[in-house]
């Protein structure tokens, strides 16, 4: 089996971040292109 590349911890955090970026009012693609500068 292939090992997993990010824990779901991780995922869970970054997902938060953005959802208060954009209840900040940034844009979707800036914080879409955030989450995957984090991946590069």
């Amino acid at each position: 089996m292939a090992k997993k590349r990010h824990p779901a911890e991780q995922i869970i955090g970054e997902l938060r971040e953005a959802e208060v970026e954009l209840a900040k009012g940034r844009p979707v693609a800036k914080v879409v292109r955030s989450l995957a500068n984090s991946y590069g």
